[in-house]
Formats: structure tokens, C-alpha cells, sequence
């Protein structure tokens, strides 16, 4: 299952989608509220953060030697936690 995501798709949709949410958050942070118009906690916004890092890690080829860097910013972590970022802008446009 590794090997999958190290293909070049895989690397392509991790930087993609780390730049368009990096876009989202500076650009347009609004959507990062909950509908009483108060701020996400802190935690979620932390793990949306990792979910960014870790895309532009495995999106540019990084593979750190460490095994636990290497799940850490690994695109399944990667995915899952910008996945929980555009959720946010998802429930915010529709």
C-alpha cells in the first residue's frame, strides 16, 4: 500500500490539494468559524495545519528516514487531515 502513495498521482493530489487549501486559509478564512460566527478551537485548526505541512511534504517527495515522521507526514495523515479542512469550506458554500 506504500508504494501506491508514492506514485507520482498521489505526490500531484497532495500538493494540489495542500496549495488550494493554503490558498483557502489565507485568502478566504471565514468558513474556519462555527455558524455562530465564533472561531474553530484551536485543536482543529492545529490538525487542518499538520493536514497542510504533511501535504506539502509528501506532495514535493520528502520521505523522511524516521518511521514515525514517515507516518506523521505521510499522505494518508495528509489526506485525512485536509479533508477535515475542506469540510469546513464545504458545509461553509453549500
Amino acid at each position: 500500500m506504500t508504494a501506491l502513495f508514492q506514485q507520482g498521482w498521489a505526490r500531484g493530489v497532495s500538493l494540489a490539494t495542500a496549495i488550494t487549501l493554503m490558498l483557502l486559509v489565507t485568502l478566504f478564512p471565514l468558513p474556519l468559524t462555527m455558524a455562530d460566527g465564533s472561531p474553530i478551537s484551536h485543536s482543529v485548526l492545529m490538525l487542518i495545519m499538520w493536514g497542510l505541512s504533511a501535504g506539502f511534504v509528501h506532495g514535493v517527495g520528502f520521505v523522511p528516514h524516521n518511521r514515525i515522521l514517515r507516518v506523521l507526514l505521510g499522505a494518508v495523515v495528509a489526506w485525512a487531515l485536509m479533508g477535515v479542512g475542506l469540510v469546513f469550506y464545504l458545509r461553509y458554500f453549500f
